[in-house]
């Protein structure tokens, strides 16, 4: 038998080939790996395979032909030393809830679960820390302000903060349209959390992203800028390749981030309110706002959808119009440079533009 690495894209052959394979066991290909196990038997035929993208393991597979072998052990163990010789040692994996007791015999702990997905990741207590860590950064605010900082139980709100609001944003980058919905959040709670998602593989990197965000936001006093710390809309939490059905695989990955969100994070913090803009142009999006609708309120949960800010032009400010002007920033010169360099200025805070010239 033959374990091998490859980093993508693979070759036209090994990817037909391994995507036939993933076909025959039920999985997709959802093109987005950094790189591949691929393990066949004496004779050359794919037997088993795994792939790892940012930081979640996916597209595991064994040939039902040679089950009991340890070859997803094998996969998984590959994957896990290949990672960390990429400085990659966090990982996360999602597979169907009959799945969590062999992942958990191979080091892996349940984050979140739904009735068609389960979400693990290598560390136990990971999602716990994470929120303990929000909850630290809280007191410390508390110290700064001049109050007690004691603790409180967040699950009915922390004496003096009243009703608490979060928004989730990739902000990539942050623009005027971001500044509106948080400017609206913040005047309809009094305490209001905005996670930045940490996730790399955006124009901006994570750290730039938040710092955008906090840079922007300054001046609202009870506006508190968060990393999401990869718990929340990121690849980790929205791998659905065990899912064939495209469609369904959609509002899986939407189940299970708005599980964790609802689930753990809201309660431990007392969040009673998430806001979110409208979204006319993304379908995913749109119908995430709507899974949201459905299921947030079961939770004690109020969700606002306000309408997304317009330019001038009666254009929606978005942050994929800013991301366009910047790539056509990069090969212009002269008056088209500077007539480019207009349009971006309109659409973000003068903050972010700074940053933005610092790309171009």
């Amino acid at each position: 038998m033959g374990l091998s690495i490859y980093d993508t894209p693979l070759s036209a052959g090994q990817l037909e080939e391994y995507r036939s394979f993933l076909g025959s066991c039920g999985l997709r290909d959802e093109n987005d790996a950094d790189f591949v196990v691929l393990e066949t038997d004496d004779e050359g035929r794919l037997i088993a395979c795994g792939a790892l993208a940012g930081h979640t393991i996916k597209q595991l597979a064994v040939s039902p032909s040679a089950e009991g072998q340890g070859l997803m052990a094998s996969v998984v163990s590959l994957l896990i030393s290949e990672a960390a010789a990429r400085g990659v040692f966090r990982l996360f994996l999602c597979t169907k809830p009959e799945n969590r007791s062999m992942f958990g015999s191979l080091g892996f702990y349940e984050v979140v679960a739904t009735d068609d997905a389960v979400l693990m990741e290598n560390r136990i207590g990971g999602a716990d820390a994470f929120i303990e860590s929000l909850k630290d950064e809280e007191d410390e605010e508390d110290g700064e302000d001049g109050s007690s900082g004691e603790s409180a139980d967040c699950s009915s709100g922390s004496p003096g903060r009243g009703v608490r609001g979060a928004v989730v944003c990739n902000c990539d980058p942050f623009t005027l349209g971001h500044r509106h919905l948080i400017e609206y959040a913040a005047a309809n709670c009094d305490y209001l959390y905005v996670f930045a998602v940490s996730e790399s593989g955006s124009m901006f990197s994570p750290q730039e992203r938040l710092e955008l965000i906090r840079r922007g936001t300054a001046d609202i006093a009870n506006c508190h800028v968060y990393a999401s710390d990869l718990y929340l809309i990121s690849r980790a939490t929205f791998p659905a390749y065990f899912i064939k059905d495209e469609a369904h695989a959609e509002e899986v990955k939407a189940d299970l981030d708005i599980e964790f969100f609802s689930g753990r994070l809201a309660p431990a913090l007392g969040i009673t309110k998430r806001f979110v803009g409208e979204e006319p142009l993304d379908p995913v999006t749109r119908a995430y706002n709507e899974r949201m609708k459905e299921l947030l309120p079961a939770r004690g949960i109020t969700l606002e959808e306000i309408p997304r800010l317009n330019d001038a032009d009666g254009e929606i400010v978005s942050a994929g119009r800013v991301r366009t002007l910047i790539r056509e920033a990069a090969s212009a010169a002269g008056d088209d440079l500077e007539a480019i360099l207009v349009r971006i200025s309109e659409m973000v805070p003068a903050t972010t533009y700074e940053t933005i010239l610092k790309h171009i």
